[in-house]
């Protein structure tokens, strides 16, 4: 128990000591080049990406997931792949990878990404890009620093639709836009006090055979397996995920943020019920307040995560 503790806690250590070591950074590829990449978290969300950025013509040489069952699917499809269970493993013996995508639970988005572009790799991270807003202003400065591109995994934002709405509203189609309104069917899985009932319950469960738990809690703290969080319910959890909030927000709260350019905001509200230390909310409305931009009045945007119950 203490080994595994001592290594959990060296965990995000390991990605943020690389950053003594200068990068140099490859030459721009050219268009007739091939991409080599590698995958962080295959099963689920991951295995979606590995087969788009596949078909667009990346090589995936390496794959990487802490649950071998539930990334089965993934590792038959790409049998010339070279799989691993551990990412810091993968990244060290794969030199000659170009970028990586993360398609991990929230709590390790950050280390992985941080670790990849230490080393000098490029990298596709799955929304939301982070666990904290310090994990995601340090992988902004990490970005800039190794000069790797990066990105963040919000299918909407790369589309045509959300595109076109951004250009009506700053044509002023709709006229000025002083307050929206944004919500969600989320949480789709159990928060509050029902959440926490249910982990005592399930606390005692053992883990599948297929499942690296240690690895899969990654720089959490320690705790036993249940199936009140692998492998979708973990967003509830704040050692693990951000709730709806979390989830949602860089969804449905994308298109006024970027049409209206808002930038900071001035003043955030939150009201909620069911909250707990150890999960998200059973319901929540969030406020938030921004200063005028390009002669527009104030903007209050509202975003309702949690439907009340």
């Amino acid at each position: 128990m203490h080994n595994r503790t001592s290594s959990r806690r060296r965990f995000l250590a390991s990605a943020a000591s690389s950053f003594a070591f200068t990068f140099i950074p490859r030459s721009v590829w050219g268009a007739n080049e091939r991409l080599y990449l590698a995958g962080i978290g295959v099963g689920g969300k991951g295995a979606g990406e590995v087969k788009d950025l596949s078909s667009a013509g990346a090589t995936f040489v390496a794959l990487c997931d802490v649950d071998g069952d539930r990334a089965g699917g993934t590792f038959q499809r790409y049998p010339d792949a070279k799989r691993y269970t551990d990412f810091r493993v993968m990244l060290e013996k794969e030199k000659n990878i170009d970028a990586v995508t993360v398609s991990t639970p929230d709590h390790t988005h950050a280390v992985a990404s941080l670790l990849a572009m230490s080393l000098g790799k490029h990298v596709y991270c799955q929304k939301p890009l982070t666990h904290s807003i310090h994990e995601a202003r340090v992988m902004t400065r990490a970005a800039k620093y190794y000069q790797v591109a990066t990105q963040m995994g919000n299918q909407a934002h790369a589309g045509e639709p959300i595109r076109r709405a951004v250009e009506l509203v700053r044509a002023g189609i709709i006229g000025a836009v002083n307050e929206v309104h944004a919500w969600t069917n989320r949480p789709i899985w159990p928060q509050g006090q029902k959440a926490l009932a249910e982990r005592r319950r399930l606390a005692d469960q053992g883990k599948p055979k297929g499942l690296d738990w240690d690895l899969w809690l990654g720089p959490a703290p320690l705790r036993e397996y249940s199936a009140c969080y692998v492998p979708f319910k973990w967003r509830g959890w704040w050692d693990f995920g951000t709730g709806a909030l979390g989830d949602m927000a860089c969804h449905i709260m994308d298109m006024p943020y970027w049409a209206l350019n808002l930038g900071a905001p001035l003043s955030v509200e939150a009201e909620s019920g069911g909250l707990t230390n150890e999960t998200g909310p059973d319901w929540s409305t969030i406020t938030y307040r921004f200063a005028a931009r390009r002669r527009r009045q104030h903007t209050r945007l509202g975003c309702r995560p949690q439907s009340r119950r």
